[in-house]
């Protein structure tokens, strides 16, 4: 099956789901939560906040969901308007937090692992290597950082991106090109530097 194909299947599936959720299905709203709060935990971990901020914005989240649901009209643009709505969440924590001189940290990366969250698919990483990417993600930009986790961690697509950033896909496909190329570099040093 082409990713076209896939994307095309999943945005059905996931309008059946908000319709069928709207109409008070527990099993539809279920299949939402199973489907999408893993996956805005992780990016929302993977910006380096701890766990109980985390959780927390996820489940804000899908109260948001809640009294949106009823008059929410799926145009398969689900998965970016979710993703949107837990960024927000996270920009405007940060910025009660930094009024009241608060911080957050946490390592972000190694969640899925230390959590259980990594799932059929993914392999077993060496904490060595998940040090080893955290550290090269810190010197990312925050706007590099932003697209890769999206990618990455959320797992959007580059339209998805798109649409949630509003920039043009090329642009973010450079952009993530570059921030790859990056931490290949900065890991790379780190271990010639450690060897």
């Amino acid at each position: 099956m082409r990713a076209g194909q896939e994307d095309q299947n999943s945005n059905v599936k996931v309008a059946q789901w908000l319709a069928q959720a709207s109409r008070g299905d527990e099993a539809a709203w279920q299949s939402l939560v199973e489907e999408f709060a893993p996956r805005i935990f992780g990016l929302l971990r993977a910006q380096r906040i701890d766990a109980d901020l985390a959780e927390e914005l996820t489940q804000s989240v899908f109260a948001t969901l809640v009294e949106k649901l009823a008059g929410y009209t799926e145009q398969g643009q689900f998965e970016a308007w979710i993703f949107r709505v837990a960024m927000n969440r996270l920009r405007d924590e940060m910025r009660r937090r930094s009024r009241h001189a608060k911080t957050g940290s946490d390592d972000g990366i190694a969640t899925a692992k230390s959590t259980g969250m990594a799932g059929e698919g993914y392999r077993t990483v060496e904490e060595s290597q998940v040090a080893a990417l955290e550290g090269a993600m810190a010197e990312l930009s925050r706007a590099d950082r932003e697209i890769v986790d999206l990618r990455h961690t959320a797992g959007l697509s580059f339209k998805q991106i798109a649409e949630l950033l509003k920039e043009p896909v090329g642009t973010l496909l450079a952009r993530h090109h570059r921030a790859l190329a990056r931490l290949r570099e900065t890991i790379e040093v780190r271990a010639k530097r450690r060897g």
